[in-house]
């Protein structure tokens, strides 16, 4: 990240609606796992296991407003971490996911019109520095909010952890 711009590209693999919890990203029921690794397995379980299933590393989740409410477990951020997704866009985020997210290393967009301007399949562009998604598969370009350069660091370190161990290292 030399010149301070972070991209990110992946293929849309499901555009969700509001209010999407954590219970539906990470069900309750699977709280007693430890191996963060592990709860990917469990992702969207109960309320999308076809997009489980059909999940490719990279992929992107799009959703609308809200997306992460319901009880603040770093799990539910962790299964989609591990699950190799490149990255969520909603129209806006629990606060406390968000920043579970992306002290994970897990880059969350906000986007309030990514909704409506992405459809699953769709190739998209992301710079997290400037706040801008490039639709290559609409030919558009769809407005987010920019990141934090401090979380930015982060997301490019791979999150909290791999930041602090590297800073402290030295």
């Amino acid at each position: 990240m030399p010149d301070g711009s972070l991209k990110l590209r992946g293929r849309v693999r499901a555009v969700l609606g509001d209010n999407i919890d954590t219970d539906m990203i990470y069900p309750g029921r699977y709280l007693n796992i430890t191996d963060r690794e592990k709860t990917a397995e469990h992702l969207f379980e109960l309320a999308y296991p076809e997009l489980r299933a059909n999940l490719e590393a990279g992929d992107i989740i799009v959703a609308g407003r809200n997306f992460g409410c319901g009880s603040s477990r770093e799990q539910a951020a962790a299964a989609l971490k591990f699950a190799g997704v490149g990255a969520v866009i909603a129209g806006s985020f629990a606060r406390i996911f968000f920043r579970n997210a992306i002290n994970l290393g897990l880059p969350a967009v906000v986007a309030p019109q990514a909704s409506l301007a992405c459809a699953a399949g769709d190739e998209l562009e992301i710079d997290l520095v400037a706040g801008e998604i490039r639709n290559l598969s609409g030919n558009r370009v769809v407005e987010a909010a920019a990141l934090d350069p401090r979380a930015v660091e982060l997301i490019a370190a791979g999150g909290l952890i791999p930041y602090l161990k590297r800073k402290y290292a030295a």
